[in-house]
């Protein structure tokens, strides 16, 4: 069966290693998700001059922060890579350039973090894809277009970052009120998602005040652009998680596809 696609908010690396409703979520979605025959990660933490993907058998685990308990920078991740199937993604992927990375990249905590918690034992092999930060919202958007018939190979696509990612507003407490420009782009999002307005996600995200706040920069949006690129037109966005931490962050986490699996739909929230 078609694999399904999730775009999943991480927030904190705290997440990693916290048991929280947002944790329990994924957790729960882990169990009743389909095994894949491979995991393609889009992460907010990979930034580069084109694109690339990793081509090692046996990615690194990346510890790309500072300023946190050493609890979190003991994790490891000890997933394999798969480098034939990066090098069939990077051949079959028309009108996209996709270079392999040998040496500078493996796992950073924006897939980590998520991982750890879907599929806990990392036996499932992982990919990252990074973000060609020269290019805009419709290049992002294109790219998952194109890794779409990934989906009927087993490959789960899984983009991670955030909907509203603004740390220079952010409130250090996780349950701080949120701002409620905050608020009303994230709504703004899930009712252009309900209404299935592809175009008015990728073009019109930051016309308004709450969407320039919610994305002052765009390397945690670009993630879910590529999961909604490789949804079908027509799917219905199932919700994962909903919520907002630190005041300025939404941890909104979508997955398209999952009706075709009613035990995972039914266990989102």
């Amino acid at each position: 069966m078609r694999m399904p696609v999730l775009f999943i908010g991480h927030g904190s690396p705290m997440n990693a290693i916290e048991d929280n409703d947002y944790t329990r979520a994924l957790k729960d979605l882990g169990r009743h998700l389909p095994r894949p025959r491979a995991v393609l990660c889009v992460s907010a933490h990979w930034m580069t001059e084109g694109t690339w993907i990793t081509h090692q058998a046996r990615p690194r685990t990346i510890h790309d922060f500072y300023g946190f308990p050493k609890p979190l920078f003991d994790v490891q991740y000890p997933a394999l890579g798969d480098p034939v199937l990066a090098e069939d993604i990077r051949a079959r992927t028309d009108g996209v350039q996709i270079n392999l990375d040998d040496e500078q990249w493996g796992f950073d905590h924006g897939a980590w973090s998520v991982l750890r918690h879907i599929y806990p034992a990392a036996d499932v092999p992982v990919l990252q894809l990074s973000l060609y930060m020269e290019r805009g919202p419709d290049y992002h958007f294109a790219v998952g277009r194109a890794l779409a018939a990934l989906r009927d190979q087993g490959v789960l696509i899984i983009g991670s970052g955030n909907i509203v990612h603004n740390l220079r507003l952010i409130k250090w407490q996780p349950d701080a009120p949120p701002f409620p420009w905050a608020v009303e782009f994230d709504a703004w999002v899930k009712a252009k998602l309900d209404a299935g307005d592809s175009a008015a996600l990728v073009s019109d995200a930051t016309a308004s005040e709450a969407g320039r706040l919610s994305i002052p920069t765009p390397e945690h949006w670009y993630p879910f652009l590529y999961s909604l690129g490789a949804a079908d037109p027509g799917e219905r966005p199932v919700t994962i998680f909903n919520g907002l931490q630190n005041a300025s962050i939404s941890m909104r986490s979508i997955g398209f596809g999952l009706d075709a699996y009613p035990s995972a739909a039914a266990n989102t929230r």
